[in-house]
């Protein structure tokens, strides 16, 4: 007879035999349903076009109704600029090559005009007035306009009353502000007269150095808000955790404006001195309300003498010629101070540094 410890390890083999057996059973069943399962996948693969060419059939109609409806949102204003813009430019630049007296009929006189705008001296002397100009314009400018738009980008109530009353000459007609000034200038009946200031009794549109100062104020005064409201909105873009990690390093004020915030405002630097440069090409309505060119042709600058030899000396031909070598001279000036800032248009504030 065996003994009941003998039948119980008996029974516990049986068992597992058993269990051991639907194991199998159960592995094999899996593995054949997993098989079935990647030849269903592998029908489906072979009957199914790719991925990516039905993507791509699929989206291409979606795409060419979206640039089809970007290109017919863009023709207004791409109508309006070639009638506005592109069409008076070529109409200046085929008059560049003719004799007109503004009135008479227009005769074709091949590069007789260029000729004689390259050979005057007027054109050379506007040009270097326009030169000097911009330089002046630029370093006057540019550190005023960063260091009130940084002040104006605090966050007290009072910067932002202060920021509307420096916008203010920029609403302000340019010829009125030139007949202002005028007026405030004249040694006999303006400011000096009225306050009886004999300091300010100066001949200050008749002397030729004075009338440069006159002139570089009086736009600064009008321009300066424009840019300052640039750099302001630039500022309020810089993160404000670089200025507290500076304060934690036990950076003061000014070294937090020459390591963080100079560096930040480097792309709106490049915009505003673009605009400033350009700008700078289109300064006649002051200066022909203020001085007309004079005293003699120290403030003749180029686009106040193309205007004088086209409307005044009747020379539409070369006043023509000097309107294009506006242009050019604008777009130069502008490429040049992007190419020279290195601006990307892919690139985004905080990367100034």
């Amino acid at each position: 007879m065996t003994s009941p410890s003998a039948r119980l390890d008996r029974g516990e083999r049986l068992d597992r035999v058993e269990s051991g057996e639907r194991l199998e059973r159960a592995e094999s069943v899996d593995s054949g349903e997993r098989a079935d399962a990647g030849e269903r996948v592998r029908d489906a693969a072979r009957t199914r076009p790719a991925r990516g060419t039905e993507r791509s059939t699929r989206g291409a109609p979606g795409r060419e109704r979206v640039q089809l409806s970007h290109v017919l949102f863009a023709l207004p204003a791409l109508g309006f600029f070639a009638i506005f813009a592109l069409l008076p430019l070529v109409g200046v630049l085929v008059l560049s090559f003719t004799s007109w007296n503004g009135i008479g009929a227009i005769t074709f006189t091949g590069l007789t005009s260029w000729g004689e705008v390259l050979t005057r001296s007027t054109t050379w002397h506007g040009l270097a007035l326009v030169v000097l100009m911009i330089v002046a314009t630029w370093v006057l400018q540019t550190p005023l306009s960063i260091l009130l738009g940084t002040f104006l980008a605090g966050r007290q109530r009072y910067r932002n009353v202060l920021a509307v009353l420096y916008f203010l000459p920029l609403l302000l007609s340019s010829a009125a502000i030139a007949i202002t000034f005028k007026s405030l200038l004249d040694p006999n009946f303006g400011l000096a007269s009225g306050l009886n200031m004999p300091f300010l009794k100066q001949n200050w549109l008749g002397d030729a150095t004075l009338v440069w100062i006159v002139l570089l104020v009086i736009i600064a005064w009008q321009f300066i808000p424009f840019h300052t409201l640039i750099y302001q909105g630039a500022v309020r873009q810089i993160p404000q955790t670089m200025y507290e990690a500076a304060q934690i390093d036990g950076a003061g004020r000014v070294r937090q404006f020459f390591s963080i915030t100079l560096p930040q405002l480097k792309y709106t630097l490049i915009t505003s001195s673009t605009l400033m440069v350009v700008g700078a090409l289109t300064y006649f309505d002051i200066i022909f309300v203020l001085t007309q060119g004079g005293p003699g042709s120290s403030t003749r600058i180029l686009p106040l003498d193309m205007y004088l030899t086209g409307f005044r000396g009747n020379e539409m031909g070369v006043a023509s010629a000097l309107a294009v070598i506006l242009v050019v001279l604008g777009l130069g000036l502008a490429l040049g101070v992007q190419r020279l800032g290195g601006k990307d248009a892919s690139a985004s504030q905080t990367e100034g540094a």
